[in-house]
């Protein structure tokens, strides 16, 4: 492996919890300064994301969540802690064009050391710490480091719409104690559901 070092000053980014209160469920909710942090180095190093433990009022902290723009898929490997990741693929109109508030598919996921996950193309993903410590996972998604602003949205990633219906279909929330689903109501409608054995849960 061949490592270009002019790119090692935008290989850590971190998410701040001004950005994250464009998808949160409750955006006046306190939360810490930082909620996770990134390692970039693509596909032959891989990028290392490292999530604070804690919550946002009742939402575990969780990534910003995002769409891969084009023919793009990836795989998480779970190092350290406890998550649940969130899958969703939303419908298409007549012209191919995704409809932000309708889902067509959505999936919950437990996650713990040892686990892996495939993304999918196609698939937007998100990946919240439900456990008492960092949660820290390695993903092999390409990194683009000529775009703009690298430490906040890479160029391989949409995250307008997430940020238009204020995150995905579901928030991973604490309730009695554990992980619980509950519904995100800006969207209109989601069809198919797969819940992982994760409770939903209509009023907190």
């Amino acid at each position: 492996m061949k490592i270009n070092f002019s790119f090692v000053p935008k290989h850590f980014a971190s998410r701040d919890h001004d950005k994250m209160k464009e998808v949160l469920m409750d955006p006046t909710a306190t939360g810490p300064a930082i909620h996770y942090y990134m390692i970039r180095g693509g596909v032959e190093q891989k990028n290392i994301t490292v999530w604070e433990p804690g919550l946002v009022g009742q939402e575990y902290i969780k990534t910003y969540g995002h769409y891969h723009v084009g023919d793009l898929d990836e795989t998480y490997w779970i190092l350290f802690g406890e998550g649940v990741a969130l899958q969703q693929k939303l419908a298409v109109d007549s012209n191919g064009k995704m409809i932000t508030e309708i889902v067509a598919e959505f999936k919950a996921v437990r996650m713990s050391p040892g686990d892996s996950l495939y993304m999918p193309s196609g698939y937007g993903h998100l990946v919240a710490n439900v456990g008492d410590t960092y949660f820290v996972t390695a993903d092999d998604s390409p990194v683009n480091f000529a775009e703009k602003d690298a430490s906040s949205l890479p160029g391989h990633a949409d995250y307008n719409m997430v940020q238009k219906m204020q995150g995905f279909a579901y928030y991973v929330v604490k309730y009695k104690g554990k992980p619980a689903l509950t519904r995100n109501k800006k969207y209109k409608e989601v069809r198919k559901v797969d819940f992982g054995g994760i409770p939903v849960i209509t009023s907190l």
